[in-house]
């Protein structure tokens, strides 16, 4: 069985599989053949975490990667990678566009030497000399959708494939909006997400969301189309998730629900029971890599740390997890935390006492962010434990921790935490431990892609 991974860029849940106004036709059009995943969440909110985690299996504390590539984390054991596993036992691996499990994607030369190292044997992307800004980058995700319908269209059936066509869609910085595209996405009657505040300036940042989550639908369109003409659609376990949450404050980098929680819907032939229906069960994106195996027949890894899934596309019903546990060590800077999500609940612990205050440089520059700082977002502090009730507190706005009536729930999840912690190995390491290239000063550095060198205590050269 062909295997092909679609992925974005800080998307979250919010596509319109999940009830959300917005432009992803072609993607709500795939969710009523698929089965849609609604308790799923990444293993790690940060880019490169997240997808190491879901390739590998591991969690970041185990494999290695416990911050973005190109700030030095890497991981350890390559050949536990997706494409590595998977060529290692008869799969062609195929990398179109974006990977963020090594090194980065441009330029192109830097992005051939990092799949190989992956296990991809062969990489589709388009060489990208013509990229100048972050809107290039969407008309990129285009050209490579091309390619991977090149590919389909020319495929010979000799071995099975396994794709993965990552974008940089729905990245920031958002494409600026033309004056046709407020006629389709006009800002005045928009819907910002759930935990902004409404108003001009977050409905125009929603709005160019809006365009960047059509550009990608395009593509997926696309491929979905590849797939179908070329007799591929029915051959093939179809799959289209993202790292994290959105790219805005207490989102992406955090582990409340809006940063972990991720889409994820997934097309296997042969289960007509699953197609058009829902599944509430928790998941965590470490258990892709096991379900794959047994879906495909191959044996699953010893080093996998996920759970086989694959019960549940015969029978919604059935339960495969009673908790996912989730980490953050690293995006740019420093910000060590744990948590337990349970069904209703969710238990949080921050590990670094010396930087209690927001950590400006995890998090993307919008509208959104410096209105928060402008508000005096550095003037709060982080609570080392933090206990939620998602059931009347799905925003998870209100600490539970000290409540007298949560006590036994708070020491019963901080034991789970504890004993998942220790099965796995998981220390807690200093920046000194980790000895990676850039070491942030939390203190001037406010923007996460900062190259000002005077935001760093320490740069090392590669």
């Amino acid at each position: 069985m062909n295997i092909l991974l679609m992925h974005t860029h800080d998307t979250g849940k919010y596509i319109s599989p999940y009830g959300f106004h917005v432009p992803t036709g072609h993607l709500m059009e795939f969710a009523k053949d698929a089965m849609v995943f609604e308790a799923m969440f990444c293993a790690s909110p940060t880019c490169s975490p997240s997808r190491g985690a879901m390739m590998t299996s591991q969690y970041s504390h185990c494999n290695g990667l416990n911050g973005l590539s190109q700030r030095g984390h890497d991981i350890t054991e390559k050949k536990h990678h997706m494409a590595s596993y998977l060529h290692e036992h008869g799969y062609h691996s195929i990398l179109a566009g974006v990977q963020h499990e090594r090194d980065f994607w441009r330029p192109l030369w830097r992005a051939e030497r990092a799949s190989r190292d992956l296990g991809y044997d062969t990489n589709l992307s388009v060489e990208d000399t013509f990229v100048a800004n972050d809107t290039d980058l969407l008309e990129w995700d285009w050209r490579n959708a091309e390619r991977v319908r090149e590919f389909l269209d020319s495929y010979d059936g000799s071995r099975p494939f396994f794709l993965s066509y990552g974008t940089h869609a729905t990245h920031r910085i958002y494409p600026e909006l033309s004056d046709e595209d407020r006629k389709q996405y006009d800002p005045n009657y928009i819907a910002v997400p759930g935990n902004v505040m409404n108003n001009q300036s977050t409905r125009e940042d929603t709005a160019r969301l809006h365009k960047s989550l059509a550009s990608y639908d395009r593509c997926f369109g696309r491929v979905m189309q590849g797939l179908k003409e070329s007799g591929l659609y029915d051959q093939t376990i179809i799959i289209y998730t993202t790292d994290h949450g959105l790219p805005n404050p207490y989102s992406k980098c955090g582990l409340k629900d809006a940063g972990m929680a991720v889409s994820f819907i997934m097309r296997v032939p042969g289960f007509p029971q699953s197609m058009g229906r829902v599944y509430d069960g928790l998941l965590s994106q470490i258990d892709l890599l096991p379900t794959l195996c047994s879906l495909c027949g191959l044996p699953v890894p010893g080093y996998a740390q996920g759970r086989d899934f694959s019960a549940v596309f015969k029978d919604p019903g059935v339960r495969v997890r009673d908790e996912v546990f989730a980490e953050v060590n690293f995006h740019a800077s420093y910000e060590p935390q744990r948590c337990i999500r349970t069904d209703r609940y969710k238990y949080i612990e921050y590990y670094d006492n010396d930087w209690k205050q927001y950590n400006l440089a995890n998090c993307d520059e919008s509208v959104i962010k410096q209105a928060l700082v402008e508000g005096g977002i550095m003037n709060r502090q982080k609570a080392g434990e933090q206990l939620y009730d998602l059931l009347f507190d799905p925003n998870e706005m209100e600490n539970l921790n000290s409540h007298p009536d949560y006590a036994t729930i708070k020491n019963e999840l901080a034991g789970r935490l504890k004993a998942w912690r220790e099965e796995t190995g998981d220390h807690i390491m200093t920046y000194e431990e980790y000895g990676g290239r850039y070491k942030v000063n939390r203190k001037t550095c406010a923007v996460a892609s900062s190259k000002n060198s005077e935001d760093y205590e320490s740069v090392i050269g590669r």
